[in-house]
C-alpha cells in the first residue's frame, strides 16, 4: 500500500490509509492528508491579549481564544499536554464551524473582544480550520492572532500570513539538539524563516517567546536567540517565560534571579524583553 506524505511541517510524516500523524491531528484519507481535528474545540475562553502573550499589541483588549488537540512537537516539559499530546479519543471536544466561531466572537464585542486567538494546542496542525475562520473573521471586521511553535513549512506559513494580524511564535531554543529532544529532528531553520517572514510582513505584528526549561535551556542559548532577533529587528518583543515542572519533566525551574539578570542583559540589544510565569 502506498503511503502519503504530509507536507504541513518538517516532520513530513508518511502515512498509510487511515493512519494519524505524530501530531495526533492529521490523517490520511484516500491519499489526502487532512486535519482530523477540524472544528474540534477543546478550549474556549475570552482572554486578555496580554495573556497570549502580547506585550506591544492591542493592550487592554480581549480575544476569544480557541484550541483543539494535537501538536507536532512532543516536548517532555509540555505545559498543555492534556490537549496537545493527545488525540480525539483522549480528550473531550465539541464541534464548532467557522461560521459559529465568528458569530460567537462577534457576540463578545460588548465585552471588549476584538477577534480570535488560535492557541492552547498547536493551532497550525489544523491550519485549514484556522484559515477558514480567519478569512470569515476578517470579513466581519475582527482580528486574528495565532500562538504557534512556528514549526510549519515556510511555504504554507507564507500563504497563511496575510490572514494573521498578530503572531507569537514559541522559539523553544536556538539549537537543533533541543528540538530533537522535542521530537523534531529538523525544524529550527523553518521556524527562523517563519519568524523572519512575520517580521517582514507589514500587516502582521510579531512577538517571540522562549520558555526557559530547567535542565534543558541555557542562558548562552537564549543570548544567541536574542542576538539573532536583534539582528532581524530589535523592536520584536521577546518574552522569557519561566517553566514549571509538567508532563514528563520534573527538573526544578531556574532561579528567578537568573532569569531576571538574563532579561536585563537582553534589554541591551532588544527594545522590549519581558518575563512571565515567575513566582
Amino acid at each position: 500500500m502506498t503511503k502519503t506524505q504530509c507536507h504541513t511541517c518538517p516532520a513530513h510524516c508518511e502515512l498509510d490509509e487511515g493512519q494519524i500523524g505524530a501530531c495526533h491531528a492529521r490523517v490520511n484519507r484516500e491519499g489526502h492528508v487532512t486535519a482530523e481535528n477540524y472544528g474540534r474545540i477543546t478550549g474556549f475562553a475570552l482572554d486578555p491579549v496580554e495573556k497570549k502573550p502580547f506585550a506591544r499589541w492591542m493592550g487592554g483588549s480581549y480575544l476569544l481564544s480557541v484550541g483543539s488537540y494535537g501538536c507536532n512537537l512532543h516536548c517532555p516539559f509540555c505545559q498543555n499536554d492534556d490537549i496537545s499530546q493527545v488525540g480525539a479519543d483522549d480528550v473531550r471536544w465539541r464541534s464548532l464551524s467557522p461560521e459559529q466561531l465568528v458569530e460567537q466572537a462577534l457576540d463578545l464585542r460588548n465585552r471588549g473582544n476584538i477577534g480570535i486567538a488560535y492557541t492552547y494546542n498547536e493551532p497550525l496542525v489544523g491550519w485549514a480550520f484556522v484559515s477558514d475562520c480567519a478569512q470569515l473573521a476578517h470579513d466581519a471586521g475582527l482580528l486574528n492572532a495565532v500562538v504557534s511553535n512556528g514549526c510549519i513549512e515556510p511555504g504554507l506559513f507564507a500563504q497563511l500570513l496575510p490572514l494573521f494580524d498578530a503572531v507569537n511564535i514559541d522559539l523553544k531554543a536556538f539549537n537543533e539538539e533541543f528540538y530533537r529532544a522535542c521530537g523534531m529532528p529538523t525544524g529550527l531553520d523553518a521556524i527562523k524563516t517563519n519568524i523572519a517572514a512575520a517580521a517582514a510582513c507589514p500587516t502582521c505584528h510579531v512577538e517571540v517567546t522562549t520558555l526557559f526549561v530547567g535542565g534543558m535551556s541555557s542562558t548562552d542559548d537564549v543570548r544567541a536567540a536574542g542576538a539573532w532577533l536583534a539582528e532581524l529587528d530589535r523592536s520584536i518583543p521577546y518574552h522569557i517565560s519561566q517553566y514549571h515542572p509538567a508532563y514528563r519533566w520534573d527538573a526544578p525551574p531556574a532561579p528567578n534571579s537568573t532569569l531576571r539578570a538574563l532579561i536585563e542583559e537582553l534589554r541591551g540589544t532588544l527594545d522590549t524583553v519581558v518575563g512571565g510565569n515567575m513566582w
